[in-house]
């Protein structure tokens, strides 16, 4: 499997799974992907029911990770996915809210959210790559509440690693800034930025697009930019879908809170690989750009003064990084006629597909979307605790009330969880009048010591800190710290 860029990079030097795994964007600005999807035929389907997660990650990655021996990517899936990381040995488990709805635990990792399930992966693969070709590798990533400390818990203590971390200042829930800003390991960098989570992305994207300063700091990135996080992620929809089916062939809905695309575009991969995925469900927040398109097909990303800040904050985002992946698709995989809707939005603000053969084929790629409020994600947490005695979060209270609103009756519907109710505690007082409760060892976490340097939303200001920590190629991590 080789790898092209969204927007022409590479397409007549197609690149290995390696070169875009430490890469980040691609020179042009683009997204990496593969150059085709590899799919799997109804009796390749039918031969994985009944596999372990590790089994199905193997079966799933190796399409896509083929300049890694498959017995060491076997060794790097197998000490990720165990008990000891997620709670059991089945990972991701399956519940089963009211006949036919059923929610996809994927938040039991070490940081209480879905965003484990991948860099738990990304941390292992980089130190795997990087100490094979003796080089160090500077992190540079954008949260809007959960990335951050998902990659941080993957990558911290790594040898020949070091994360610098953009998160909204002032804008994440008590216990996810707390989550992030209390470690005190050396190779993390917190930096709290004076704007929203799209400022941070921004600054990433403009950071990383500067060739010579990516090359000179070994950058790296972590969002979902990374196309290994997107497939990883794409194994727990296959894990999904067996869970909730008990024929072959059988069709399944999934309902996915997103703000940022990379976990429906995870869904959208998974259909494109022979997954029978009936619905993607998008569910948004007051922050509903995407759910915008999927019904008018005009995409107008906000600027920061009409982006709201939700109950939900891990979706205040309003430039979907990973759309530009499913657009490519959209476009017939043209880079060419990606560009020019990206220069549309550059110059104006967005465009507008609605009318033209583009919309036709956005409509036929089995998407549906919708929106939910503040109010309607209280009542979704309380009803669901009501009914079925489980406790969800925010973000997948808008997944489920938006999954439940537009599923086919005859098709079964699959809630993609996001993250685990203890993170956002005052939603979840206001909704059922008490506090959810929290895994012991995050008993005491907002009255730890914390730590991280408030930037303004300047990338001169990021790169200057950046310069100035980053790991010096030759050097390991352990190295740079006693130094």
């Amino acid at each position: 499997m080789k790898y092209v860029s969204t927007r022409g990079a590479w397409h007549d030097d197609p690149q290995p799974f390696r070169a875009i795994l430490l890469e980040g964007l691609a020179p042009d600005g683009g997204l990496a992907v593969p150059q085709q999807y590899p799919r799997f035929t109804a009796a390749e389907l039918a031969a994985l029911r009944g596999a372990s997660y590790a089994e199905l990650a193997v079966a799933v990655l190796s399409r896509y990770i083929t300049d890694i021996p498959l017995v060491d990517l076997r060794g790097i899936v197998e000490t990720t996915y165990t008990a000891a990381t997620f709670g059991s040995d089945d990972i991701t488990p399956l519940s089963t809210l009211e006949p036919r709805v059923h929610l996809l635990h994927v938040s039991n990792g070490p940081t209480l959210a879905f965003k484990d399930i991948a860099l738990q992966l990304l941390g292992s693969l980089f130190e795997y790559v990087l100490r094979d070709e003796h080089r160090v590798l500077n992190i540079l990533g954008a949260t809007s509440g959960d990335t951050g400390s998902s990659a941080e818990y993957a990558m911290r203590g790594k040898r020949n690693i070091a994360v610098f971390m953009l998160s909204p200042h002032g804008r994440m829930s008590a216990f996810q800034q707390a989550q992030m800003y209390s470690l005190a390991d050396p190779n993390i960098h917190n930096l709290a930025v004076e704007g929203t989570f799209d400022d941070c992305q921004d600054i990433v994207k403009a950071l990383s697009g500067n060739a010579q300063f990516k090359r000179a700091h070994s950058l790296g990135a972590v969002n979902s930019i990374n196309w290994a996080r997107i497939a990883a992620q794409v194994v727990y929809y296959f894990k999904g879908y067996f869970a909730a089916t008990t024929r072959d062939g059988e069709p399944v809905s999934f309902a996915v809170p997103t703000g940022n695309f990379g976990n429906v575009l995870a869904g959208h991969v998974a259909r494109a690989m022979g997954l029978p995925v009936a619905q993607l469900i998008i569910a948004t927040n007051e922050n509903d750009v995407l759910d915008e398109f999927f019904r008018t097909g005009r995409y107008r990303p906000r600027g920061a003064a009409e982006t709201h800040a939700t109950s939900s904050p891990s979706m205040d985002i309003s430039k979907a990084s990973n759309f530009e992946r499913y657009m490519f698709d959209v476009v017939g995989r043209d880079p060419v006629r990606l560009r020019e809707l990206w220069r549309d939005l550059d110059r104006g603000g967005g465009f507008d597909v609605a009318g033209t053969p583009l919309w036709d084929r956005v409509r036929e790629s089995g998407f549906a979307s919708g929106r939910s409020t503040h109010a309607d994600r209280v009542a979704t947490i309380r009803d669901v605790h009501q009914r079925c005695g489980l406790l969800i979060d925010p973000h997948t209270a808008d997944g489920v009330k938006v999954g439940r609103e537009l599923r086919r009756p005859d098709v079964p519907l699959v809630c993609i969880e996001t993250a685990l109710p203890a993170k956002f505690s005052a939603t979840i007082r206001e909704a059922v009048g008490f506090e959810a409760p929290r895994p012991a060892a995050y008993a005491d976490l907002e009255s730890r010591p914390q730590r991280c340097t408030v930037v303004p939303a300047d990338p001169s200001a990021v790169e200057a800190i950046v310069a100035q920590h980053a790991l010096a190629a030759g050097a390991s991590a352990t190295q740079r710290q006693r130094a």
